[in-house]
């Protein structure tokens, strides 16, 4: 993944320091309690939406299991149509074949739109680096880039920002990059959008390279799909001469037939709409434009060799799971250290770039696994299990070992239970109420110790046969 968030601190540390920025708080509730309002209203409307959340699970679960098949048939595909395919194992090998493909039209601009994986890649530094402007032209992405900042959530990038503080970005810094703001631009939304709208009409009309992501890639027709709402992303997708889309490679659907399912779960979980206001569609080259599309593995094929964890190669970038968990809505994007924040981030990073490092191997603890964002999922990723089976898989120490074990062994027989619930009750009283000794302490930091039953439920049940007011 990208060198952009190397060397950043564990989560904990991340966390805690988001935690202190009351204004970033509010930005997030604000910003994330409306558009889980908006999604739930236009979920409730399809009567049949666990049946298009499943058929959503069983399309990508099939493409998956067949991904070798479907991703030659959409390179045979592409080919056919004019178009250029390309393999990329790995960050390092997609950008050498991103840098070379703009060298050889000799320019130095690009425009970029709709990309995660180039994010992900660390797209724009590996073009810094070969002496190429790349320009993002999404509006959030555009303030992040202008904000020398980093995106904080999958659908709104700048979604930790108000609109006080664009207005300052867009002032200070969009002279930089081309067509200043206006100097009475205001806060206005209208007209920051408008500010925004001015500076990338330049950039589009003078760029001669684009360089795109995809939502979807048809594997029967090879065709690539972007689903977008401000119109920038058709802007970059037609008016280069050269176009470049790098695509990770599990974002492959089998036929056009089976976008249908999604072109409905997309926009109701992402944005809260019926339909997305603009869907762009290409196949190969077309009007003269030559086309690229670079296949990204980048860990993917390590992801999928996981059988738990190759769940989250389903994800289709929607956000709905940031936008109801609970940590981050606390603590934003950039304690994730990576492209994905939220829980799937928490997930997904790990899967794709492993745990060696100390802020990944962090990131399945990064949640209260409360559930949320599996029921929200428009493809049923199980996230709450796959944080479980990614928390199992890392080192725990030998105290925590020994106490898991314990437990198991008492859990594993009813007399064994039994036992043990007696011997509690009767020492219930030396239990600490506010921090428990030895490596229990960690975990009481922050909560009480629940208090100790004086019988437990079985005995209170014998006792009573279920009556009301029998508990003592």
């Amino acid at each position: 993944m990208s060198g952009t968030f190397l060397g950043m601190p564990a989560f904990p540390r991340n966390a805690e320091k988001a935690l202190l920025n009351s204004q970033l708080r509010f930005n997030l509730r604000n910003a994330t309690h409306t558009i889980r309002a908006r999604r739930a209203a236009v979920v409730d409307e399809l009567p049949d939406w666990e049946r298009l959340r499943a058929a959503g699970k069983a399309i990508k679960d099939d493409a998956l299991r067949n991904l070798d098949r479907y991703l030659v048939q959409a390179e045979e595909a592409v080919t056919r149509a004019g178009g250029h395919v390309h393999w990329a194992a790995d960050a390092a090998e997609a950008g050498r074949l991103v840098a070379d493909l703009v060298r050889a039209t000799g320019e130095t601009e690009v425009v970029k739109v709709k990309s995660m994986a180039t994010q992900e890649i660390g797209l724009n530094e590996i073009l810094r680096d070969a002496g190429i402007v790349a320009a993002e032209t999404d509006l959030a992405e555009l303030i992040v880039q202008l904000g020398d900042d980093l995106p904080s959530h999958i659908l709104v990038p700048a979604i930790h920002r108000n609109r006080a503080e664009i207005r300052e970005i867009f002032r200070e810094r969009m002279a930089d990059w081309g067509r200043p703001a206006p100097p009475d631009l205001t806060d206005d939304p209208a007209a920051l959008a408008e500010a925004a709208r001015r500076h990338l009409r330049e950039r589009f009309l003078t760029a001669e390279v684009g360089i795109s992501g995809a939502n979807f890639l048809i594997a029967e027709t090879g065709t690539l799909v972007v689903l977008e709402s401000e119109g920038n992303g058709r802007m970059c997708l037609t008016l280069p001469r050269t176009l470049i889309s790098v695509v990770g490679i599990e974002k492959v659907l089998p036929t056009w037939r089976d976008l249908e399912v999604f072109l409905q779960l997309l926009p109701r979980s992402s944005t809260g709409e019926r339909m997305n206001p603009y869907t762009s569609t290409w196949t190969g080259a077309a009007e003269g434009q030559e086309f690229h599309l670079i296949l990204l593995d980048n860990g993917r094929t390590n992801a999928l060799a996981d059988e738990i964890g190759r769940q989250a190669l389903r994800c289709i970038r929607c956000s709905a799971c940031l936008n109801v968990c609970p940590v981050y809505e606390r603590v934003g994007g950039h304690a994730y250290g990576s492209v994905y924040p939220g829980p799937i981030g928490a997930i997904l990073t790990p899967l794709l770039r492993g745990t060696a490092t100390d802020l990944d191997a962090s990131l399945p603890y990064a949640s209260s696994l409360c559930g949320a964002c599996y029921d929200v999922c428009p493809v049923a990723i199980d996230i709450p299990e796959v944080l479980v089976h990614l928390r199992a898989k890392g080192p725990h120490p030998p105290a925590e070992r020994l106490g898991m074990k314990a437990v198991g062994w008492t859990l594993n027989r009813p007399a064994r239970l039994r036992l043990a619930q007696r011997a509690a009750s009767r020492l219930r009283r030396l239990v600490p109420r506010r921090r428990l000794p030895g490596p229990g302490a960690a975990w009481t930091d922050t909560r009480d110790v629940p208090a100790v039953p004086e019988e437990s439920f079985r005995a209170w049940w014998r006792r009573t046969e279920g009556r009301e007011g029998g508990a003592r």
